[in-house]
């Protein structure tokens, strides 16, 4: 079954069972009261975990799982990642992608060089970027805007780019 992260467990928080979360996942609505999410650790089964309390704190979210009401319930799940299924999935609009279809694809530029595949990708603020993992040579850092990427062949995995002035340097 593949999944796919929206979150990692950080620490517990009090001792009512609440943990504090990182967030990978632009959708709100993955943190949802009544959702589930599924806590993942390498190598093991998921284990599902009803949403019954969330709210924002300090810049990560804290979260509160239905059947786990003390720190010693939710304190196996510290450095576990949060992860959905493939059915829970939202449709994205033309033009928008989920980081899994992107990381893994092959960059060129307009005139056919290959540049490299895209290893990660950072959300610094406005736009994305995209890290391309060179063959050779350090990284380069593609920002995920319109005057730059030209397209996008999802199936394909492969991104063409019009290298922006000072991009290689």
């Amino acid at each position: 079954m593949n999944m796919f992260s929206v979150g990692k467990i950080i620490n517990t928080h009090g001792i009512q069972g609440e943990v504090k979360v990182k967030r990978i996942s632009d959708f709100d609505e993955r943190f949802n009261v009544g959702e589930t999410l599924y806590a993942v650790e390498e190598n093991e089964n998921p284990i599902p975990l009803v949403i019954d309390g969330h709210r924002n704190h300090k810049g990560f979210e804290l979260m509160h799982f239905k059947g786990y009401d003390s720190i010693n319930d939710v304190a196996p799940f510290k450095g576990m990642y949060l992860k959905i299924t493939e059915k829970q999935l939202t449709e994205l609009e033309e033009g928008e992608y989920y980081y899994h279809e992107i990381i893994g694809n092959t960059v060129f530029t307009d005139t056919g060089e290959k540049i490299g595949e895209i290893s990660e990708i950072l959300s610094p603020g406005a736009n994305d970027v995209w890290v391309v993992k060179q063959e050779i040579g350090k990284d380069i850092l593609i920002p995920y805007i319109d005057d730059v990427v030209i397209e996008v062949d999802v199936p394909a995995k492969k991104v063409i780019i019009k290298p922006m002035e000072g991009l290689f340097d």
